[in-house]
C-alpha cells in the first residue's frame, strides 16, 4: 500500500468517523446535549468545561466498547459474565436496570411535559399516555 493511497483512505476515514463520533455520543446521550445547549444558553462559556469533558467521556467509553467487541466478538455483559463472579455480576446487571429505570425516567417526564406544554393537558394523563406510548412501541419490536 503506498503513501498516496495510504492517505487516501487516512482522509476518508477522518471525514467519516467525525460525524459517527458525533452520532454514538448523542445516540447514547441525547438529553446531555439538550443539558448542554440550555445550559450554554444561560451561562455562556463558564461550563463550557463540563460539556466538552463529558463529551470526551462519552467519545471514549464508545471507542472503548467498539474495541472490544472487535476483539473479542463480545458485547461488555458477556465479557463481565466470564471475568466476575455471580454476585457481582448481579450487582452490575442491578445497577444497570437502575441506571436504564433512571434514564426512562427522564424521558417519559420529559415526553409528558412536552405534551403538557403543548395541548395544556394536565400532567397526568400526559405520563399515562407517554407510558401507553413507551408499551405500545415495545409490542411493535419483532422479537
Amino acid at each position: 500500500m503506498g503513501k498516496a493511497n495510504l492517505a487516501r483512505i487516512s482522509r476518508e476515514a477522518a471525514r467519516i468517523m467525525g460525524p459517527a463520533f458525533l452520532v454514538s455520543v448523542a445516540y447514547m446521550d441525547p438529553g446531555n446535549w439538550a443539558t448542554a445547549i440550555e445550559a450554554g444558553s444561560r451561562f455562556g462559556y463558564q461550563l463550557v468545561w463540563v460539556v466538552v469533558l463529558s463529551n470526551l467521556i462519552a467519545i471514549l467509553l464508545q471507542t472503548l466498547a467498539a474495541r472490544l467487541g472487535l476483539v473479542t466478538g463480545k458485547h461488555l455483559a458477556q465479557v463481565c459474565r466470564e471475568a466476575y463472579p455471580p454476585v457481582i455480576c448481579h450487582l452490575l446487571w442491578v445497577l444497570c436496570e437502575v441506571s436504564i429505570v433512571a434514564l426512562d425516567l427522564t424521558m417519559v417526564l420529559g415526553t409528558a411535559i412536552g405534551l403538557n406544554l403543548l395541548l395544556g393537558w394536565p400532567m397526568l394523563p400526559c405520563i399515562l399516555l407517554t407510558g401507553l406510548d413507551a408499551l405500545l412501541l415495545l409490542l411493535l419490536v419483532p422479537r
